[in-house]
């Protein structure tokens, strides 16, 4: 692993800067000169436009890609866009049916500041910085777990393991040692099964986000795709899809970590420890599961193999959590217009029948069937690796499944976050590009159009 604790950080670093060169704003540009040049562009569009045809300029690539400094905006035209300078923002808190508002600075004051130019050249960095935060804390939390962990907290958790197993029994789901020992009969197919549970989950997992990313943002922003013809106010399509997902895998790990704090659980391959004396050693070794990742012939990985990681945190599964939300947005992902359904229609005449019986069959675009198969594939693929190197139980991915679920329900209450994200962007001095509600285009705290009415912005955590 002395190898490895080099290069796997450097893939999930690799992975974290080629999305965000990727998914840059090829539209802006990040030199003052051009943006004071284009600021006078956008002044003259805006002396020259009539009521009616404003909305419609901001829409524009030349608002787009001019973010005026507040010197630039009062000289323009200090009445037309005096409210864009106010310093105060109203947020919505919700929770449980609570609902409240309070006042945050509007950070658009700092968008001519070099931090947030960069920003909205690169507005990946932002989810780069999502991800590390998510990452990070949850990482943190097991790691203090497993540095405070006493001895009567293993007893528990074998204790918690076993009781899994006499559950599966009675429900006639205790299936994991028949399908290690398969593995185990075909070592080819073991050695990857390890390399799959080993470095997939967190690299699969940063590519998906920068994949969904730029399907969702950069690429319909790029070609001014259309929303799916089926698309409602209320159904979450482009950038709103893949924030919903991006909190939803923030969820995941705080419930996650308040599961195996609360209920810790020890995987299979602890149970075979030949130190552990005394009866619950002895039932716990008799099921014969084996360590295939941490032995010699393993494929450990610097995640899993260091002494901050907490080892009894198998209840519930997350790498089956965060796959089954990866392949169900895979298989429902909006495809633009045209590749919605099939162009061809498949017309089967039954035989021996008269009056041309038969059935129609449309045929599905190969798009989606690639969605269906990879979006199938690859929580099947990690739901047979955790089981195969008994690294979690049957249930345990259950409980990652309805984890997933309830974290996908609940995710909205992220969104109370936005108010102390607005406080620490103002003591940074920084402005976040975001998406606007109305259209398609980036702009630079556009969600502050709550200083104009409107107050459903859009998605921030």
């Amino acid at each position: 692993m002395g190898v490895g604790a080099f290069i796997e950080p450097l893939v999930v670093v690799t992975l974290l800067f080629g999305g965000t060169w990727i998914n840059r704003n090829t539209n802006y540009t990040m030199s003052r000169h051009s943006k004071r040049r284009n600021a006078r562009t956008s002044t003259t569009d805006l002396r020259d436009s009539s009521p009616d045809s404003l909305e419609s300029g901001i829409n524009s690539p030349i608002m787009t890609d001019s973010l005026l400094s507040d010197a630039d905006m009062r000289s323009a035209s200090p009445s037309l866009l005096w409210p864009q300078e106010s310093k105060w923002r109203k947020r919505e808190l919700r929770f449980l049916g609570f609902k409240t508002e309070v006042t945050t600075p509007n950070t658009r004051r700092f968008q001519g500041r070099l931090m947030s130019r960069l920003l909205q050249k690169y507005p990946f960095l932002v989810e780069a910085w999502y991800w590390a935060l998510i990452y990070w804390v949850y990482q943190l939390g097991r790691a203090f777990t497993a540095v405070t962990l006493v001895e009567g907290t293993v007893h528990v958790a074998r204790k918690h393991a076993l009781q899994l197993i006499r559950l599966e029994q009675r429900l006639h789901l205790f299936h994991e040692l028949p399908i290690q020992h398969w593995f185990l009969a075909h070592p080819l197919l073991m050695h990857w099964t390890n390399r799959i549970y080993s470095f997939i989950h967190i690299p699969a997992t940063i590519l998906f986000l920068v994949w969904l990313y730029y399907y969702t943002t950069t690429r319909t922003n790029r070609l001014s795709l259309p929303l799916p013809t089926n698309a409602t106010h209320d159904s979450l399509t482009g950038p709103r899809l893949y924030e919903a997902r991006r909190r939803t895998m923030a969820m995941c790990n705080l419930l996650a970590f308040i599961v195996f704090t609360a209920w810790p659980c020890m995987p299979p391959r602890l149970l075979s420890d030949p130190s552990v004396t005394g009866p619950s050693g002895e039932v716990a070794r008799q099921y014969g599961f084996v360590d295939t990742v941490h032995g010699g012939a393993g494929e450990g990985s610097v995640w899993t193999t260091n002494r901050f990681c907490n080892q009894y945190a198998a209840m519930p599964s997350l790498h089956f959590g965060y796959s089954l939300l990866i392949g169900l947005t895979i298989c429902s992902i909006p495809l633009v217009p045209q590749h919605q359904r099939g162009r061809r229609a498949l017309s089967l005449r039954l035989p021996g029948t008269a009056g041309g019986w038969g059935v129609r069959v449309r045929v599905l675009e190969w798009r989606r069937v690639a969605c269906l198969v990879v979006g199938v594939g690859y929580p099947t693929v990690i739901l047979a690796a955790i089981i195969a190197t008994a690294n979690h139980f049957i249930l345990d991915a259950v409980a990652g499944a309805v984890v997933c679920g309830v974290a996908w329900r609940g995710n909205q209450v992220l969104l109370n976050l936005r108010a102390a994200e607005d406080w620490l962007l103002w003591c940074l001095r920084v402005c976040k590009p975001e998406r606007r509600e109305s259209d398609e285009e980036w702009d630079c705290e556009w969600e502050g159009e709550v200083l104009m009415g409107r107050k459903d912005g859009g998605d921030i955590f």
